[in-house]
């Protein structure tokens, strides 16, 4: 059984260079095996090939996306990792399946998973997803703003970047700038602010308090941290400059 893995990989891998696909769909009807080490082992063939572009369009065109999101409500803890990964891969290139398969609703259900790699994976997903405005205007719709706001406390620091960056992707139209304010966003992106963070944490916490300052209602409560992103601007790297630069910019606007 060991060696399985590495020659299911090795049988996909080699179909890339030609642009040929055979294998994709024969290992993929073993994601119904009733053995798990089997159908782990095809979940690991196909994510290795996602990370290509090209291995991630021959899984887009051989219409797995919806079979994964069904995978994503009924297989172990380990096969749903290996299925979050795949998506985010196949999502740089194709949300539309995703979207239609109804994976929004699904990572939103992930979000309150037990395990933190669950939950940071599926908000990584969501940002992903909502790339494109369908996603944007469907993150609003399925109720999913208030599990990220409450993501923003999680116990780790991976789930509380991924759920910023998240809000930030949502928050991008006026509909998810409204929603996000709702659902005390502001308030616990300025707590999360405060803490202690690491710089990736922080990088997306200020992305997403820019996208929330372009709304009048975030400005005014926003107002009130630009002293701290003065700090932040004079003791940061290059990046972190620039984020709170335009952070700032953006809080301090006057109309």
């Amino acid at each position: 059984k060991a060696s399985g893995g590495p020659m299911i990989n090795e049988a996909v891998v080699s179909t890339q260079s030609t642009g040929e696909f055979e294998l994709i769909e024969p290992i993929a009807s073993l994601f119904d095996d009733k053995h798990d080490e089997a159908r782990l082992m095809a979940q690991r063939a196909i994510e290795s090939v996602s990370h290509t572009v090209t291995g991630a369009r021959g899984i887009v065109k051989a219409n797995l996306i919806a079979k994964l999101v069904e995978k994503l409500k009924t297989e172990t803890d380990e096969i749903k990792e290996l299925v979050l990964d795949t998506m985010h891969y196949c999502m740089k290139v194709d949300t539309e399946q995703a979207l239609t398969a109804g994976a929004m609703e699904v990572f939103t259900s992930l979000l309150t998973h037990g395990t933190w790699e669950i939950r940071g994976k599926a908000a990584r997903d969501i940002m992903d997803i909502s790339f494109p405005l369908a996603g944007k205007r469907r993150a609003v719709k399925c109720g999913c703003i208030p599990v990220l706001v409450k993501l923003l406390a999680d116990p780790n620091f991976n789930v509380r970047s991924q759920a910023a960056g998240a809000l930030m992707s949502i928050a991008i139209t006026t509909e998810g700038k409204k929603a996000s304010i709702g659902e005390g966003a502001v308030e616990a992106l300025i707590t999360l602010l405060r803490m202690d963070e690491g710089s990736e944490v922080k990088l997306n916490v200020i992305k997403a308090i820019t996208m929330l300052a372009e709304h009048p209602e975030g400005r005014e409560k926003l107002s009130e941290i630009v002293p701290l992103l003065e700090q932040i601007k004079a003791s940061g790297g290059p990046m972190m400059n620039k984020v709170a630069t335009t952070a700032i910019n953006v809080i301090t606007w006057k109309p």
